[in-house]
C-alpha cells in the first residue's frame, strides 16, 4: 500500500492494516473458541454478531497497546479475543434488554432466534472469556478485565433505573457511559500494557485514553442517533427517542425546556405515549436549544483528554494512530 493510499485511510482502517497479521490469528482464536461440540446454536449465534462486520475496535486497542510498548509474544491475541468475547456477551444481553430488532443493519440475535439463545450464548462467551484470559497467567490481567465486566454490568443495572426518569443528570450519565462503554475500552488498552510489562505510568496512560476515548466514542454515538446517516450506522434516525433512552441530547435539552417542553418529555419519554410528529417535535426542541452542539463539545473535551493521556507514550506508528483514532471518533459526526 501506498503512502497516500495509507492516509486515505480512517484511522480505524490504517490500525486495523498495521495490526492485519495480528488481527487474523485474533479471528482465528474467536472462530476456534466459540465453537461447542454439543450445542452448535453457540457457535450459529455468535457468528452472526462478531462476523456481522464490526470494527473490532475494542481487541485492536488491546494489540495496538502491547504492540506500542514493544511486546512480542502472543497473550496480546488471547487478551484480544477476550476483550471481543466480552463485548460480544454484553451486546447480546443488551438487544434481549433493549428489544432490539437491529444491530449494525442487519437483524439481531434475539429476533432470528429468541431472546433465550441471546442470553445464555452471551453468558457461554463470558464463561470463555475467563478462560482466556487466565490462560495469560497474569492475576493483574484478571483484575483488570474481571473488574471491567463487573462494571460494565453495573453499568447496564444503573441505566435501567436512569432510562425514562426525567430527572437523570449528565452526572449519572456519564457514570452509565463510563461503566457500559468506556470500562472496557479503558481495559482492553490496559492490558496491552500490562502483557508488555510496562512502567505503571504507562499502563495508566493507556487506561485513561481507553477510558476517554470510549466516554467520547458514546457521547458520538448518541448524537448519530439523531442526526446520523442511518445506512452508514446501521441504525434509524430517532432509534433512542422510540426506545426512550435519556441521552445527552435530550437530557441537555430537558434541563433547559419551559414547562410545555417538560410536558412534552414527560409524555414522550417517562410514559412512553408517543405519537406521530413527536420525533420531529424532539428534534426541534433540540435545535432550538442548541444541545447537538454542546454535546459535541463534550465529545471533543473527552477527545482532548485521550490524546493529552497518550503524550508519555513512547513515539511509534502506533502512538499516531490512536491520537488520530480519537479525533476520528467526533470527526464522524460532522
Amino acid at each position: 500500500m501506498s503512502l497516500d493510499a495509507d492516509f486515505a485511510l480512517k484511522p480505524h482502517e490504517r490500525l486495523a492494516a498495521f495490526l492485519e497479521s495480528d488481527m487474523a490469528c485474533v479471528n482465528s482464536l474467536i472462530r476456534e473458541r466459540m465453537a461447542s461440540k454439543h450445542a452448535p446454536r453457540i457457535p450459529e449465534v455468535t457468528a452472526h454478531l462478531i462476523e456481522a462486520g464490526g470494527k473490532r475496535l475494542r481487541p485492536m486497542l488491546t494489540l495496538a497497546a502491547a504492540r506500542m510498548l514493544g511486546y512480542d509474544g502472543d497473550n496480546h491475541l488471547r487478551l484480544a479475543a477476550t476483550v471481543e468475547f466480552i463485548h460480544t456477551a454484553t451486546l447480546l444481553h443488551d438487544d434481549v434488554v433493549d428489544e432490539s430488532a437491529q444491530r449494525r443493519g442487519r437483524p439481531t440475535a434475539n429476533l432470528l432466534w429468541d431472546n433465550k439463545s441471546s442470553v445464555l450464548v452471551g453468558d457461554y462467551l463470558f464463561a470463555r472469556s475467563f478462560q482466556l484470559m487466565t490462560e495469560t497467567g497474569s492475576l493483574d490481567v484478571l483484575r483488570i478485565l474481571s473488574h471491567a465486566a463487573a462494571t460494565i454490568a453495573e453499568g447496564e443495572v444503573l441505566q435501567l433505573t436512569a432510562a425514562a426518569n426525567l430527572e437523570t443528570t449528565e452526572d449519572i450519565y456519564l457514570q452509565v457511559v463510563r461503566g457500559k462503554t468506556a470500562a472496557l475500552f479503558a481495559a482492553a488498552c490496559e492490558v496491552g500494557g500490562v502483557i508488555a510489562d510496562a512502567p505503571q505510568i504507562e499502563v495508566t496512560a493507556l487506561h485513561t485514553y481507553g477510558d476517554a476515548l470510549g466516554v467520547a466514542f458514546q457521547i458520538a454515538d448518541d448524537l448519530l442517533d439523531y442526526g446520523g446517516d442511518a445506512s452508514a450506522t446501521g441504525k434509524n434516525i430517532g432509534d433512542d427517542f422510540r426506545e426512550r433512552k435519556l441521552t445527552l441530547p435530550v437530557i441537555k435539552a430537558i434541563a433547559k425546556a419551559d414547562d410545555d417542553e417538560r410536558i412534552f418529555w414527560k409524555r414522550t419519554i417517562e410514559k412512553g405515549d408517543q405519537q406521530d410528529g413527536d420525533l420531529d417535535h424532539a428534534l426541534a426542541l433540540i435545535a432550538k436549544h442548541e444541545t447537538m452542539a454542546a454535546t459535541r463539545e463534550d465529545a471533543l473535551f473527552w477527545t482532548a483528554k485521550a490524546k493529552e493521556a497518550m503524550d508519555i507514550l513512547p513515539e511509534h506508528p502506533v502512538k499516531e494512530m490512536l491520537s488520530d483514532l480519537a479525533d476520528y471518533v467526533v470527526a464522524r459526526i460532522a
